[in-house]
């Protein structure tokens, strides 16, 4: 139940009801006519721009209309009042029994209400992590992780068919390096010391994986050259590595659909069939590129090479897909990835790059549009970095890593639930502060604390109603008098309830999985302030031992906010609490 979108279908209705009348010309656009909570709760329940958007059309006053839209809506017995404000703004307040109404709804449809049909079953590809498999995964990986697992939920929630794909970076040099690294603790493995030279991955994780290899190979690739065990080598360490960060993910709980290989693009043609795809357009050309910005003539060797006509779809050069020697670009094995995407049949792409690929969006996003056609879509969002702290300092490396903080340090320091909550609260492309300290701290200032408080304390309610005999089943609670519910504060309370299937809707259309966080504290926080009312007003406590009635509706009320919080938490991955220890 989206009580927004039911009264926009209310003001919609009004606005047709005037066009027949003669009120307002035919043929208006109302498409960008909205219907949302106004800044000031003062001013009303809802407000709705209808007269603002439609006066130019209309070739009307924007008072007028929202006055003749006023007297439309108030004939609605859901509709209790209805005033204009400023230069045409209406703001509308709902009769009591509409919030009773969605109180009811929640309960009845339980952590399915707020589930949307926006997405329509429009197949979307969510590509996030896609970490190189030459070690653990790191922190960065793991905001990258949380953001990417809680927006695909996020769209499915919203209605959208979802795929979560990794793309397994195995095609290019570094697993080269991997595997001379891992021979190294093979060696070592042997007896022998290794020779963990400049360039090569010094951390501890290979240790095993070395031991492995002896366990597999004895000692029988010591006398052999690189040569001979080169490809075995970087096969096994590949696949070490790749169930390492199986293992990363499944600590916080994130599982993908699809692992495609990048290595599974050389030598078997789809390199050459996606490029084919743009040459049959013409988009593919022989030619030389101009010096990048900041060259002199001196620093630049003009050479011919194959490129792509980036710059017809809005990238700033065109780029090059093989270099001069006639061997791939880093570009090329994208272009077939991407290629492949679409051929599977997805109407939306989603990648989800780490900051320092910036540089990337322009030149993917214009290939994708080539080779969908312009109606396959691809939004890009990069992740900022992340800064660990601890007892005021910054966060030391970790020796198995030999370089980096890994995402098993993180989840064992602060646990998957409170390293998800805090990842998620802030925008992707804004940078993030991660305080283990602060993140542990049972205060206000602390959101995953703060939701799950408030979680905890509906719970705690219920458990008190119980032992005086009341019946707490949602179906119960659905059933009560929720008339009884008419001090302005519980339906303030009742508002907010009633925002999550309108923020659902915003989150999904902008990618913005950051909001259902925000939203979660802020319902959070109002939970808490009902609370604080109720020490002051006995009336508004939740539990009312002499009126078991009136107990009922007003846990109907808490529960409703409980129901809401677990479905929310749900789609950023995180287990709600019954209890605070």
């Amino acid at each position: 139940m989206n009580l927004f979108s039911q009264i926009r279908a209310q003001v919609i209705a009004a606005l047709d009801a005037l066009v027949a009348e003669g009120a307002l010309p035919a043929g208006l656009d109302t498409a960008n006519v909205t219907v949302e909570p106004p800044r000031d709760p003062a001013h009303g329940d809802m407000a709705t721009n209808a007269a603002m958007v439609l006066a130019k059309p209309a070739g009307m006053k924007p008072r007028d209309i929202a006055e003749a839209l006023a007297v439309r809506l108030t004939a609605d017995p859901r509709i209790a009042s209805a005033e204009v404000a400023g230069p045409g703004f209406l703001n509308m307040r709902v009769a009591p029994e509409i919030w009773h109404d969605l109180l009811r709804s929640v309960l009845t449809q339980g952590t399915d209400y707020g589930r949307s049909v926006l997405g329509d079953g429009i197949k979307v590809n969510v590509e996030f992590v896609s970490a190189n498999p030459t070690g653990p995964m790191h922190v960065g990986h793991t905001r990258g992780a949380v953001f990417g697992d809680a927006l695909a939920a996020l769209l499915d929630f919203a209605g959208y068919d979802v795929t979560r794909e990794y793309y397994i970076n195995d095609g290019g040099a570094q697993v080269d390096v991997l595997a001379r690294s891992a021979f190294e603790r093979y060696r070592e493995a042997c007896g022998l010391s290794p020779e963990i030279r400049e360039g090569l991955y010094p951390g501890d994780y290979l240790i095993p994986v070395g031991a492995a290899l002896k366990e597999k190979y004895g000692e029988s690739l010591l006398d052999q050259p690189e040569s001979a065990w080169l490809e075995e080598v970087r096969e096994f360490s590949t696949e070490a590595m790749m169930a390492m960060i199986r293992e990363d993910l499944a600590l916080l709980g994130v599982k993908m659909d699809v692992y495609f290989s990048e290595k599974s693009l050389y030598g078997t043609g789809r390199i050459e069939e996606a490029l084919k795809s743009l040459e049959d357009r013409g988009l593919i050309y022989t030619g030389v590129l101009e010096p990048p910005k900041g060259k002199t003539p001196e620093d630049w060797e003009p050479r011919e090479q194959t490129l792509f006509r980036s710059t017809d779809f809005g990238d700033d050069v065109d780029r090059p897909v093989k270099k001069s020697d006639g061997s791939w670009t880093y570009f090329a094995p994208d272009i077939a990835y991407h290629y492949d995407k679409v051929t599977r049949g997805y109407d939306q792409l989603i990648d989800i790059f780490g900051a320092d690929h910036g540089g990337y969006v322009k030149r993917m996003k214009a290939v994708v549009a080539a080779l969908g056609g312009n109606s396959v879509s691809l939004d890009i969002k990069l992740i900022q970095l992340v800064k660990l702290f601890k007892n005021g300092e910054p966060f030391k490396m970790s020796k198995r890593a030999g370089t980096f903080v890994t995402l098993r340090d993180v989840v064992e320091q602060a646990g998957a639930d409170v390293t998800r909550f805090v990842m998620l609260t802030r925008k992707n492309d804004a940078p993030l502060d991660f305080d283990f300290d602060k993140v542990l701290e049972q205060t206000k200032d602390n959101p995953v604390f703060y939701v799950q408080y408030a979680h905890a304390r509906v719970c705690s309610v219920l458990r008190r109603a119980e032992e005086l005999g009341l019946d707490t089943s949602d179906a119960a609670l659905s059933g009560a008098a929720l008339e009884r519910l008419d001090h302005p504060a519980e339906l303030d309370l009742a508002r907010k309830v009633a925002e999550w299937p309108r923020l659902v809707e915003i989150a999904a259309r902008g990618h913005e999985p950051h909001r259902i966080a925000f939203y979660l504290y802020d319902l959070a926080s109002d939970l808490h302030g009902h609370w604080a009312k109720g020490n002051d007003e006995m009336g508004l406590r939740f539990i009312q031992e002499d009126d078991l009635g009136a107990t009922q509706a007003k846990i109907a009320l808490a529960r409703s906010v409980a129901v809401v919080i677990s479905a929310g938490l749900a789609i950023l991955g995180v287990t709600p609490v019954e209890e605070m220890r």
